[in-house]
């Protein structure tokens, strides 16, 4: 599972016309599903992506996880995240989880968020989405849940 954080002072998610998610201080947090994912690979994400310190202090330093600022987070499914580009042109998709299988966590994912006590929005799964986002710094990390087996 793949989780591309952005630091944002806002963003929000359209489809269509409407508004389907939005928030203000906080993380966006695009995320892909991998074939091979499980709910292990969600709670390893979610742990570290709220506890992760990346919002400044009074000294302007990373010091301050999203739990402790009371961000909110606005969760997106991405399966693009999971592309290979290796060979040829077109990107290709074959690691991302099938769709019922990749909603399943997505939607895992997304309750374990808001079981931290974080407000959590999201956009529509398999939904085409236009996705606003004001990155603040900017702030951009790629979280991995396949890189807690390095350590």
């Amino acid at each position: 599972m793949k989780a591309l954080l952005q630091r944002v002072t806002s963003a929000s998610v359209k489809i269509d016309e409407d508004i389907v998610g939005k928030i203000d201080a906080g993380l966006v947090v695009l995320l892909g599903v991998a074939g091979d994912d499980s709910e292990k690979d969600a709670d390893y994400l979610v742990d570290k992506i709220v506890n992760l310190r990346i919002f400044n202090d009074t000294q302007n330093k990373f010091s301050l996880s999203a739990l402790q600022i009371n961000g909110k987070v606005l969760v997106v499914s991405q399966f693009t995240l999971l592309s290979d580009t290796r060979k040829g042109r077109r990107p290709s998709f074959t690691q991302a989880a099938e769709p019922a299988k990749a909603e399943a966590l997505y939607n895992y994912f997304v309750m374990k968020m808001k079981q931290m006590g974080l407000k959590v929005a999201t956009g529509r799964f398999a939904a085409h989405m236009l996705v606003e986002i004001h990155n603040d710094g900017p702030v951009t990390i790629l979280l991995d849940s396949k890189e807690k087996l390095l350590l």
